[in-house]
């Protein structure tokens, strides 16, 4: 969609950026504007963007660090995911593994300098044995090691949520994974509603929010600002972005990348919508990305997932950390 803008491109910038500092939020006619600037003005926008975060933010990066603590075999349909027992992938399988386990993977994220270690579980949601086993891994993180814990566990109940904030879980991860309008073409066995309603049942309980989603999956721009508008209702404290990594045997597999401009362009509008949140460049970084992430993370974004993620290996946290340290920020 082309915009007639009555200012110059670069002045409507900087004047959404004004909007902004001064604690107005954008409007979504705003918010889409910034989403069809002509290329040409992409540097521009991702610099006011990282103006924004480093005003919000200062020079610190969240590195985090997963665990996937429940692997494969989900009864649900994703279509981008390895771990669904609809698709034959090919993944390696495993249960819950034991609390020593765990503390012992949480010891090496924090030693490798992660601030933060989210527990992922590969289910719809956690039976009652399971969540129970769950909180004595967290427990057991909790006493022995001392890092900030995440989880990402599926649908919650009331009283599960609470749970986790008794147990000091910082944030809870439940990602909306694409635009509304999109949803129904990704998976069927369950709803966007569905996704919605764990949000507030976690933040309800007083659990931070980290939600986001996975670009890519061959939606449209709009559909991406879709997302983003979504995003900025909700106002969590972590906004995660992957970038899909297409698995062979997923409908998915055969799915073109997006380009590097496209991505720079939902990073970027999401942080003027978001300007406190932490936005997290999350899977994909490694193989979507030109530089791993040092443009986006002078354009708006201000985390990173390291040491891998769920089904796929990442840079080692050795090389992120020095890559951090390289463009002149924090981890």
């Amino acid at each position: 969609m082309l915009f007639e803008f009555s200012m110059s491109t670069l002045d409507f910038i900087k004047e959404c950026q004004e909007k902004v500092f001064s604690g107005i939020v954008i409007s979504s006619e705003d918010a889409e504007k910034l989403f069809n600037i002509p290329d040409v003005n992409l540097k521009e926008l991702a610099k006011c963007a990282n103006e924004i975060t480093r005003d919000f933010n200062g020079s610190k990066v969240d590195v985090e660090q997963l665990n996937n603590i429940k692997k494969n075999v989900c009864s649900e349909d994703c279509t981008f995911c390895g771990q669904s027992a609809f698709f034959d992938t090919g993944i390696e399988t495993y249960q819950l593994p034991t609390p020593e386990e765990i503390v012992t993977k949480a010891q090496k994220a924090k030693d490798e300098g992660a601030e933060s270690y989210c527990l992922v579980a590969a289910w719809r949601e956690p039976s009652s044995r399971d969540f129970e086993k769950v909180c004595k891994i967290i427990s057991e993180v909790n006493d022995k090691v001392g890092i900030t814990i995440e989880c990402s566990l599926g649908f919650l109940t009331k009283e599960q949520a609470r749970k986790l904030k008794k147990l000091k879980v910082k944030r809870y991860n439940h990602n909306l994974e694409t635009a509304k309008s999109k949803f129904s073409e990704i998976c069927t066995t369950h709803t966007y509603e569905d996704r919605l309603k764990t949000l507030e049942i976690a933040r309800n309980a007083g659990l931070e929010l980290c939600t986001g989603g996975i670009i890519g999956l061959g939606e449209t721009r709009e559909q991406r600002l879709e997302l983003a508008l979504e995003l900025a209702r909700l106002y969590p404290e972590e906004v995660t972005i992957n970038m899909l990594v297409p698995i062979p045997g997923t409908p998915l597999e055969l799915q073109t990348k997006l380009s590097n401009s496209e991505i720079l362009r939902m990073f970027s509008v999401i942080r003027f919508l978001l300007p406190e949140s932490v936005i997290k460049i999350s899977g994909g970084r490694e193989t979507n990305l030109d530089d791993s992430g040092e443009e986006l993370l002078q354009s708006g974004a201000n985390g990173i997932i390291t040491a891998g993620y769920l089904t796929m290996n990442g840079n080692e946290a050795k090389k992120d950390l020095e890559m951090i340290e390289k463009i002149g920020l924090q981890a």
